[in-house]
This record gives C-alpha cells, sequence and structure tokens, in this order.
C-alpha cells in the first residue's frame, strides 16, 4: 500500500522583512527585523506536515544550488526526517530566494523573487519508481522555467510529468503562483487532465477560467463555485480546493463543500506568508489519511491559522492536535 507524499517544484530561501509601511515608488520604508526561512510550496508544505507530527513519511525532489543556501535547505530537511534522496544540488545556478515584504499593521506581502537553480528543473532526473508515496505534489506551476514551456502539441512540462505520475500509481497534486500576468490559462490547462486535487486561490481561479470571484472588493462565492465547477470541467480528476483569506471551498464532481477561515484576533497577526502552503499542508495531510474532504479543510485553516502567528512560512505551525484547538478558541467565518 502506497503511503507519504512526495513534493517538489520551487526551492526557495524567504528573507522576511517586516516592514513599516510599503512604500510608493522612490520613497522609503523601514525594515523593523529579518529572518531566513524556509520558502516555496514543497519546501513549506513538506516541513508543515512534519511539523504537524503525523507521522506521513515525506520525501523532497528538485534542485537546489552548490552553494550555503543549498546546504542549509538539504540540512534542514534532513533534520525534519524528510528523505533528499532526490533533492539535488547544481552547479548551473545559485539557490533560488525571495524577498517578502511583509507590512506589520495587516501582514499584507509583497514578494522580490530570484529564480536561480529552479529554473533548470525540468523532472528529468526524477525517480518515481524509487518512491512508494501516496501524493505526487509538484508546484508551483507558472514558476518553474522548465516545466512550465509549452510545446507544439499545447503541453507543459508540467502537464507530462504529472501524468507520469498518475502512471505510476501517485494521486498528483498543485499549487499555482499569483503571478501577475495573462500566462495562467495557457501554461495551467494542459495540467488539469493529470491533477487530483488543485489548489487555487480566488485570483488564480479567476486567471484560469476567466469568471469573477470578486466583486465590489468582496469574495463572490457563487463566481468562486461556478470557476471551481469549470476548472472541473477542464480535466482536474477529483476536487478543485479554492481558497481565500476568509475562507474555502472544495468542488468534486458531485459535491461543493465550504469552509470558513479561524476568525483570528487581528492583534495575533504577525504574518501571512506561507499560509496557502500550511492551508494545503493540513488538507493534504488528511486526504492522505483518508479523511471527508470537510474534516480535511477544517484541518487546513486550522494549519493556516497557526501559520499567521510568525512571520516566517513554518515557525508557527504546531502539531496537529495542537492547532486543531484554534477551532474551539475563536469561531470561524461566516461566509454562506
Amino acid at each position: 500500500m502506497r503511503k507519504g507524499i512526495l513534493a517538489g517544484g520551487n526551492w526557495i530561501i524567504d528573507i522576511v522583512k517586516i516592514i513599516d509601511a510599503y512604500p510608493p515608488q522612490e520613497a522609503l520604508a523601514n525594515i523593523l527585523s529579518e529572518t531566513y526561512s524556509n520558502g516555496g510550496s514543497p519546501y513549506n508544505l513538506l516541513i508543515d506536515i512534519a511539523k504537524l507530527d503525523v507521522g506521513i513519511p515525506l520525501e523532497a525532489f528538485g534542485l537546489v544550488g552548490d552553494d550555503e543556501k543549498g546546504k542549509f535547505i538539504i540540512n534542514d530537511c534532513t533534520k525534519y526526517g524528510i528523505d533528499v534522496s532526490q533533492l539535488l544540488q547544481t552547479s548551473k545556478s545559485s539557490t533560488s530566494y525571495t524577498d517578502v515584504m511583509t507590512v506589520k499593521e495587516d501582514g499584507k506581502r509583497t514578494f522580490f523573487h530570484n529564480r536561480g537553480a529552479n529554473a533548470y528543473f525540468d523532472g528529468s532526473n526524477l525517480e518515481l519508481a524509487l518512491s512508494n508515496a501516496k501524493i505526487f505534489h509538484l508546484a508551483y506551476l507558472l514558476l518553474l522555467d522548465k516545466l512550465d514551456i509549452i510545446d507544439e502539441k499545447g503541453r507543459t512540462g508540467a502537464s507530462y510529468l504529472f501524468e507520469k505520475a498518475q502512471k505510476a500509481g501517485f494521486k498528483t497534486s498543485t499549487d499555482v503562483v499569483s503571478e501577475n500576468s495573462d500566462r495562467f490559462k495557457d501554461v495551467v490547462t494542459s495540467s488539469l487532465p493529470f491533477i487530483n486535487y488543485f489548489f487555487v486561490n480566488e485570483f488564480e481561479a479567476s486567471k484560469i477560467t476567466g469568471i469573477a470571484t470578486v466583486t465590489n472588493g468582496k469574495i463572490d462565492l457563487k463566481g468562486c463555485e461556478k470557476a471551481s465547477k469549470v476548472l472541473l470541467e477542464m480535466g482536474v480528476n477529483d476536487w478543485v480546493i479554492l481558497h481565500f483569506p476568509k475562507g474555502c471551498l472544495a468542488s468534486s464532481p458531485n459535491e461543493t463543500v465550504i469552509q470558513g477561515s479561524i476568525n483570528f484576533p487581528k492583534e495575533k497577526i504577525v504574518g501571512a506568508v506561507g499560509a496557502g502552503d500550511a492551508f494545503a499542508a493540513g488538507v493534504l495531510a488528511g486526504i492522505h489519511e483518508g479523511l471527508p474532504i470537510h474534516a480535511s479543510l477544517k484541518q487546513g485553516v486550522s494549519v493556516a491559522a497557526n501559520c499567521l502567528t510568525h512571520a516566517t512560512c513554518s515557525e508557527g505551525i504546531l502539531p496537529l492536535d495542537k492547532c486543531m484547538e484554534l477551532m474551539f478558541q475563536y469561531d470561524f467565518y461566516e461566509i454562506i
């Protein structure tokens, strides 16, 4: 029986800088603190699940630079018991990093990203046969240069990798980066028929489907549900999991489940960086363990709320039973 999560894609060092305000161009902002931490979907996801302490075997794949940042990532994963045998180092480029500018008052983030070694990852050295994991997670789409290339058949390298993983017996999962471009539909669409669990936020869902998910500055729940249904029609196999600040919804071909986020006190929020990946970690951990989707979503919003207590992606994550205690301390947002 397959067990575990094999995750790869963007391996990033986040340099999280808490600032007093985000300045207009040519103006100044004060950096109040600075922290180095894990960043990128697979790195965040695997560290988060390791910290949940739920006994799921974890494996990494991808490329980092042959430099100090690359060694930091490999050592950090090893410390958490993550198998790094397929997380390789390259001399072609330095390890990817992101400057994460986080406004202290509201936790809003702006990212300045150096693609680094991730731009060279094409999946050619990945040996799927070496893994007995249940779930294969590759992300972020739109931020993996080689795998985002569209060939003459209209398919990306990522779509072939997802197809290969499904044929090898994995359930597949992915997430998308919130890039400010019009590439979404072109790059993402060919992968959808080979994805079991598709994580997407309201902005990304709208970019892919063309359906409005926000009306007058507020989440349009009907629009979100419509977009999730269209993504299923475009090929997603099992669940489209669409998340936004005050909640989430998950749609399968047969049902839609809506879940509010935890109404976490504003004064306890230190930063929102990594919250989307923390949500995905909680949901995928639930799916891996065979929980129904409504219970998996509750795990997701609980883990995401814990993430908000720290400026970095994973330092706020506690063992799962501690994360779930927040459900009893605070109410869920009413979003219906």
